[in-house]
């Protein structure tokens, strides 16, 4: 009877024990808004990992640049000081350049397009692409469609693009793109763009909607044309030291918790792109939505880019998107 007694305090202490263990705590990067798509999606992310491992697993979302800008961020995930991170392509292109294969101008046919190709063989390749330089891609988020705004005139060819100041992110590949339109690329952090357009350094700069709108990009460059000519999927990665670490029911937990929160995030990213397009509207914005034709006029224009030698290595996988029914 004693025995019996004892050995279910010890059971009782373990158990105690057990619930009192200290969480283990990770670190999500994102350089967006309160309240912004990506953002909500990293924190439904965490909310399900949380309630998955009861607990035992935290991750702290840390959105609005506090852990530093992209370059910044995604240098110290790789370095382990943070240990997840949500990011586009174009910024991770520098490290891996093959990344710039599915941010190609006018490469998908519309957003169905992009996410079969994405959510298919093609996606699942570029997400464990990285892994040798310290990321593993864990989902596709949402980022819509990329377009041109500015604070100086409405554009409908590539010839009303010419001279304009526009800033991009620091890739070879969007400066290419903007300088096969006539402009002139001019790299700047995302969160300059507002006082960069205000301060005259720069005159425009390309995004999408909810970007453009929660930065109040509209109030200092009110020319928006919906020209779609890149699609920059989006994506959380984690650091491949601290993914080892995780036990093989972790991992699977954490992957499926990121999948779902992409299905909700590129929900509620469609929801918030309609509502920023009103309200642009709203807010007397010139949105330019171009014809069949003027479009035309812009794929032809950056045609050139698909034969420089640096993006000729892409043609293979170039071909293989645009083969995806």
């Amino acid at each position: 009877m004693k025995k019996s007694i004892l050995l279910a305090l010890v059971l009782a202490l373990v158990l105690a024990g057990a619930s009192f263990a200290a969480p283990r705590v990770f670190k999500l990067a994102d350089n967006h808004p309160d309240g912004y798509p990506t953002v909500l999606g990293d924190i439904r992310f965490a909310e399900l990992v949380k309630e998955r491992t009861k607990g035992d697993i935290v991750i702290e979302v840390y959105n609005n640049s506090q852990l530093g800008d992209e370059k910044t961020a995604i240098e110290q995930t790789q370095m382990g000081d943070i240990h997840f991170i949500r990011v586009g392509t174009n910024p991770l292109a520098p490290i891996n350049p093959i990344m710039n294969a599915l941010s190609m101008p006018y490469l998908y046919r519309d957003r169905d397009h992009a996410f079969k190709v994405l959510d298919g063989a093609i996606g699942e390749e570029f997400l464990t692409s990285i892994e040798k330089d310290g990321l593993i891609g864990l989902c596709w988020f949402d980022s819509g469609s990329r377009n041109f705004y500015n604070s100086k005139r409405a554009v409908h060819t590539p010839a009303d693009m010419k001279g304009l100041k526009i800033r991009v992110q620091e890739t070879p590949l969007m400066m290419d793109l903007v300088s096969s339109l006539g402009a002139s690329p001019t790299p700047m952090a995302y969160n300059e763009i507002y006082t960069g357009v205000q301060n005259g350094i720069i005159e425009g700069a390309e995004n999408n909607w909810p970007s453009y709108m929660s930065q109040s990009h509209n109030e200092v460059a009110p020319f928006f044309v919906v020209d779609e000519h890149t699609r920059a999927p989006e994506m959380i990665l984690v650091n491949t030291d601290v993914w080892g670490k995780f036990s093989a029911d972790e991992r699977k937990l954490i992957k499926q918790a990121a999948l779902e929160a992409a299905t909700y995030q590129r929900e509620e990213w469609v929801r918030q792109e309609n509502d920023y397009a009103k309200q642009a509207e709203a807010k007397g914005v010139t949105i330019t939505r171009l014809t069949p034709e003027e479009v035309q006029q812009f794929m032809d224009a950056v045609q050139p880019i698909y034969k420089q030698p640096a993006y000729a290595p892409y043609a293979d996988i170039i071909q293989r998107v645009r083969d995806v029914k």
